[in-house]
């Protein structure tokens, strides 16, 4: 039996890890890494043709799975293209394991074609960035990758020079057992009882969720009951606190709307649960806050806290709820019910015209039908700017669906290539990207990646020739709009000239029949969508705050007709949530 090199033992380490799959870009110093898993019947290797989409598509397939994904880039310049890629991974807490092949590691240091510095260069966005420098230190140092990667929620970044990757494997490596799964962190029982003396001491409670929330559905649920708080969320929190809540305010940030704002200002005690929320100019600076949250990094670094609280969100309410006081006064709560509904309603009452015949189509009417016609178990990714205004009011979350963005690094481009990482985990599962022209022609390439490997990904392509989002913010700032013109062509045309479906849609009314046959497609698809540029409008008064912002609520921030179903959730939640 011929003797196994370093690239075959570091493959093996990464399936035993459960790694599936590893996109990249083949070349030079990655070679003998990818002929090692041309040749392993439990690995594939995704082709794509940029190393930017790689490092997305493994961040989502990170974020679909819960398990570790990997991606890889060859020297210099191939593995710099990882970059942007890894720092949304990072972000957004996926575990991801990223290989950075090097030039040969005699000429490290001496100025050596396209010589960089992986070890410096991928500092920032990882946890673990370090050098393999022999064969014999392979084995732990990528276990010790691995477990940075999957234990802390991020990324690892090993740097391998070519020419280890090709050396004999030691025959005696060290190889341990791996961690594969985070476990729960349970607060201490002092933290518990204080968080439990500040509850049962406040009259109006306020809970504020983020992405730290998923899996505590029925938790955050019980407390709120128990408690009779309002509940509001970040966007990274609409998919798992939105649906099946009888105390839904809304959402809270740049994008908000409802009585998200209010709520958090309204009270006397307001808990962040499992919410890095990003924007400190909309929390309150005069009421006690607490937050919980299973890093403890993020403690404290948004607002001032009269308590941190280092733990898992679920783990901790389970501990809490017991204790605290059952209460039966619903009058704060029912406030903002009626705010929120009221809000919403505002919304709809506002809007005159006739978005189903408007000429060009509504974004707004785009997002919507899009809602009504996707799977319940869909995975939507979403590219950064008014794509992010269309999915945060327009998707509707039950539990089984997933939105996926870059909705901490804010990266444009994303939406395409966390795509192709989340249909690969599932190829029978709906995946729709809402792309903006912007994004999807910036990585645009990656389209013939669907292509290759006939995956069923649905580009719905928000095209409305502009980088909107930056003309909005150029509007606020009192700047006019230049350089955000997009001169496009004909997608559908491009994607069947890719091999692709493709179809243009430019009057409403073909919108629905459209993406009906688009999602009958048993393989990739664009439906190509010229929408209003201008669909967004700015509310008559411009705070200063509004600069660096747009709005508190979805009412300022104008969104022409109805926000989903959320109107008649609130409706709904109005009329059923039992009475004292």
């Amino acid at each position: 039996m011929a003797k196994q090199n370093v690239s075959e033992q570091f493959v093996d380490i990464l399936v035993r890890a459960g790694v599936k799959r590893m996109y990249g870009v083949v070349g030079d110093s990655l070679n003998p890494v990818v002929d090692a898993i041309r040749r392993h019947r439990g690995i594939d290797w995704i082709q794509v043709r940029h190393e930017e989409t790689a490092a997305f598509a493994a961040g989502a397939e990170a974020q679909v799975t819960g398990a570790l994904a990997a991606c890889a880039g060859s020297c210099g310049p191939g593995n710099l293209h990882l970059i942007n890629g890894l720092y949304d991974a990072h972000r957004s807490m996926a575990p991801v394991l990223a290989l950075a092949s090097h030039i040969p590691s005699g000429e490290i240091g001496l100025g050596y074609f396209q010589e960089t510095h992986p070890e410096l260069l991928f500092q920032e966005c990882s946890h673990y960035n370090e050098m393999i420098s022999n064969p014999e230190q392979m084995p732990r140092l990528l276990q010790t990758a691995i477990q940075h990667a999957i234990g802390r929620g991020g990324v690892s970044v090993v740097t391998m020079p070519g020419d280890i990757a090709a050396r004999p494997a030691p025959e005696k490596s060290i190889e341990h057992a791996l961690v594969t799964s985070r476990p729960t962190v349970r607060p201490g029982d002092e933290e518990i009882e204080k968080l439990r003396r500040m509850v049962d001491g406040a009259k109006r409670v306020t809970l504020f969720c983020g992405s730290g929330t998923a899996g505590a559905h029925a938790e955050v649920m019980e407390f709120a009951e128990r408690v009779k708080a309002p509940v509001g969320h970040a966007l990274r929190g609409k998919e798992w606190i939105q649906y099946d809540n009888p105390y839904d305010v809304g959402m809270s940030g740049l994008l908000g709307y409802g009585a998200a704002y209010e709520a958090t200002h309204e009270c006397d005690l307001l808990i962040l649960l499992g919410t890095d929320f990003p924007y400190n100019a909309f929390l309150p600076s005069d009421v006690k806050i607490v937050q919980v949250d299973v890093r403890p990094e993020h403690l404290g670094r948004r607002s001032k806290l009269d308590l941190a609280v280092w733990g898992d969100v679920r783990e901790t309410l389970r501990c809490l709820t017991p204790q605290v006081r059952a209460r039966s006064d619903r009058k704060f709560l029912d406030r903002m019910l009626k705010k929120h509904a009221d809000a919403l309603e505002g919304v709809v009452k506002a809007y005159t015209r006739k978005v189903e015949k408007h000429v060009p189509i509504h974004p707004e009417y785009v997002a919507s039908v899009l809602d009504e016609l996707a799977d319940d178990d869909a995975v939507f990714t979403v590219d950064t700017g008014m794509c992010n205004v269309w999915a945060a009011r327009y998707l509707s979350p039950n539990g089984r669906r997933r939105v996926i963005g870059s909705f901490s690094h804010g990266s444009m481009a994303n939406a395409l290539p966390q795509a192709i990482g989340a249909q690969f985990t599932d190829r029978d599962r709906q995946v729709v990207s809402m792309s903006g022209d912007g994004g999807f022609t910036m990585l645009m390439g990656d389209f013939l990646t669907l292509v290759q490997y006939d995956l069923p990904v649905k580009v719905v392509l928000f095209n409305n020739s502009s980088l909107g989002m930056v003309e909005l913010e150029m509007l606020v700032a009192g700047l006019p709009s230049f350089g955000t013109a997009n001169r496009n062509p004909d997608f559908a045309a491009v994607a069947r000239a890719a091999g692709a479906y493709g179809v243009r849609v430019e009057k409403p009314k073909q919108l629905e029949g459209a993406l009906k046959d688009a999602f009958r497609h048993k393989g990739p698809a664009l439906v190509d969508v010229v929408t209003d540029p201008n669909a967004l409008s700015i509310p008559p008064k411009i705070s200063a705050e509004m600069v660096t912002g747009f709005a508190l609520s979805a009412s300022k921030i104008v969104l022409d007709g109805g926000v989903g179903r959320m109107v008649q959730m609130a409706r709904s939640n109005l009329r059923n949530v039992p009475r004292p």
